[in-house]
């Protein structure tokens, strides 16, 4: 079966008992535009599939295997001292099973009976014993890396979501959190088979009130037998409203 066909599994049935998983990255489409979200969820018809970004995933696994050396030997990373982040890589029996997706730290919600899920890159502890949030990020650019672009707002919230779930798993989590941001450099007079990269630390001051409301929604979207309404802002919904508009 492509990509593109209609899924038949792994639906939300509102008759049924059973807990039903939702990620991360799904609390992220709903934010983004609840019709997008119902389409996937409960009709099985998602958005069609991006580019993987095999680059990306190359620089997020040897960042984790970097930051698990200093793990092992409960010492900060040189980058972490460079920022006068007072915290350490946190090593816990878990971490592993954290960071796998599909599995990731996962909550159940009661009210909703949804298994909110997250897979996270990293987490540090500080001298308080409060955990850190931490994400990887790539990209290659000549402009000022900062959280304030609009495009980046999505990272913000996939934070705070982390955050809630640590905390709903009985954590102690700081409001503090972290993006090392990898950065391609261009400005070099040839490629020689190396690329080179530049390597920051983002700070964020998380709030994650947010969360809660928004997985109450998301199940109130489910359960309705009407298709919501469109985002303002989504992209995907225009070009298929004017696709349609040119089929009939």
């Amino acid at each position: 079966m492509s990509k593109s066909a209609k899924r038949t599994r792994g639906l939300y049935d509102p008759k049924s008992r059973e807990p039903f998983k939702v990620s991360r990255s799904k609390i992220e489409l709903f934010t983004d535009c609840p019709r997008c979200f119902y389409f996937d969820r409960r009709l099985g018809i998602g958005r069609p599939g991006g580019m993987t970004f095999s680059l990306n995933n190359a620089v997020d696994a040897l960042l984790k295997k970097e930051f698990d050396i200093h793990r092992l030997k409960g010492k900060a990373h040189p980058l972490m001292t460079a920022y006068k982040i007072n915290a350490i890589p946190f090593a816990h029996e878990d971490l592993d099973v954290w960071r796998i997706n599909r599995k990731g730290i996962q909550y159940l919600h009661e009210p909703t009976n949804f298994i909110i899920t997250g897979s996270v890159d990293d987490i540090w502890i500080n001298s308080k014993g409060e955990l850190l949030v931490v994400d990887y990020k790539a990209t290659s650019t000549s402009k000022e890396i900062t959280l304030e672009d609009e495009t980046r707002q999505g990272y913000k919230r996939q934070l705070e979501i982390y955050q809630w779930l640590l905390k709903k798993n009985g954590f102690k989590v700081s409001n503090d959190a972290y993006l090392v941001y990898v950065n391609g450099k261009t400005d070099k007079e040839a490629f020689d088979a190396k690329l080179e990269f530049d390597v920051q630390i983002i700070h964020h001051k998380g709030d994650n009130s947010w969360v809660e409301n928004s997985v109450i929604e998301a199940h109130k979207c489910l359960q309705g037998s009407k298709i919501p309404k469109e985002s303002p802002e989504c992209e995907y919904c225009p070009y298929v409203n004017a696709r349609r508009e040119h089929e009939i």
